[in-house]
């Protein structure tokens, strides 16, 4: 029976959603940033990451010699498949828990410890586009998930406890609850006006203009209108399709294209490695009626200037309601100037800096 309150799931009543209580992650191992204090960058391999190619990891197994992207199961997961079935049970009629089942994956994108998303040539982007498709499809078909919630967490300022580039996948027994909202909103809307929500957001964003990142064929860049943090982001296909595992080898590569300018301007602004919360917003895999969910990529960053974080306080925490300190159409011209080559590449390339 367990006793420490890992691998469950506690129902959040007030809420209505689940909360996982994963009391073992707190030993997971924690490593540096990818810049070393007097601004050097760290080298492309290190001894002591565990998620370098060839190194072992704390569960003991060992990194296979991988050239491009690496999947592996999370050695230290919040969710799993063989979560105990034995909980403590709540005492109170309005308190409910359930096994913590699922599965949690890593996912490297490059053997190179120091080279981050921002960085990945074009083609290796889309590769990885290609393997989140792939994931999302493999796990959401299992028995039991309900959800494959990919997501990102990069920089010290939101908490990643690994330097070398990666991102994480969620398979849960349950669906986030912002993708819950999202897509339950979504087919009211669509129900109510035959017409996909995030389309006619892509509309007025075109129709106003000013929040516009970057625009392709297939595949949009904006800052929302009602953004949230400074430089929140929003990158999606134009059309409407569930999930990634939907587009076309076209919009694919539309997509790859656009997730890339963002990301160099992203580190351009600052000229350094810009922090970010990047989830994918997905359909559920519960086989439930997703009409009109449109999948994208949100971006969260938590600077509002290069030392100055957002601070989530009384009225995000307290009142669950954001208080934006910056303007969405200012901060989008920022990011819309800024040069396409990436800053580090600029003595290549021959562009200008201040």
């Amino acid at each position: 029976m367990i006793t420490n309150g890992s691998w469950e799931e506690r129902w959040h009543p007030l809420r209505e959603e689940w909360v996982i209580i994963a009391a073992h992650r707190q030993q997971r191992p924690w490593s540096g940033e990818t810049i070393n204090t007097n601004g050097e960058r760290l080298p492309d391999y290190a001894p002591d990451c565990y998620l370098c190619p060839g190194n072992t990891r704390v569960s003991g197994a060992v990194n296979s010699i991988y050239s491009g992207t690496f999947v592996f199961d999370n050695d230290h997961p919040s969710v799993g498949p063989d979560a105990p079935q034995e909980l403590i049970r709540p005492l109170g009629a309005v308190y409910r828990n359930r096994p913590a089942q699922g599965m949690a994956r890593v996912v490297c994108y490059s053997p190179k410890h120091n080279l981050t998303l921002a960085e990945l040539e074009l083609g290796e982007i889309e590769n990885l586009l290609g393997v989140w498709q792939a994931q999302y499809l493999e796990l959401g078909s299992r028995p039991g998930v309900n959800h494959v919630l990919i997501f990102e967490n990069k920089g010290e300022a939101v908490g990643v406890s690994n330097p070398h580039p990666h991102c994480q996948i969620y398979a849960t027994n349950f669906v986030f609850k912002t993708i819950e909202t999202e897509a339950a909103v979504g087919k009211r809307y669509f129900d109510g006006t035959g017409r996909a929500l995030f389309q006619d957001i892509i509309t007025a964003e075109r129709a106003d203009n000013r929040r516009i990142i970057c625009e392709n064929d297939s595949a949009i860049a904006f800052v929302p209108y009602f953004a949230r943090y400074a430089y929140e982001v929003y990158v999606g296909p134009k059309r409407t399709h569930p999930s990634l595992a939907a587009l076309s080898p076209a919009e694919v590569r539309d997509l790859a294209h656009a997730l890339k300018r963002v990301l160099v301007r992203f580190d351009n602004l600052w000229q350094m490695p810009f922090p970010y919360v990047m989830a994918l917003h997905q359909a559920p895999t519960d086989k439930a009626d997703y009409s009109g969910f449109h999948f994208h990529i949100e971006f969260h960053p938590p600077l509002r200037k290069p030392n100055l974080l957002k601070y989530l306080a009384g009225p995000e925490i307290g009142g669950g309601s954001f208080l934006s300190d910056t303007s969405p159409e200012e901060k989008a011209a920022e990011l819309r100037m800024l040069p396409a080559v990436h800053y580090k590449q600029r003595g290549a390339q021959g562009e200008q800096w201040g």
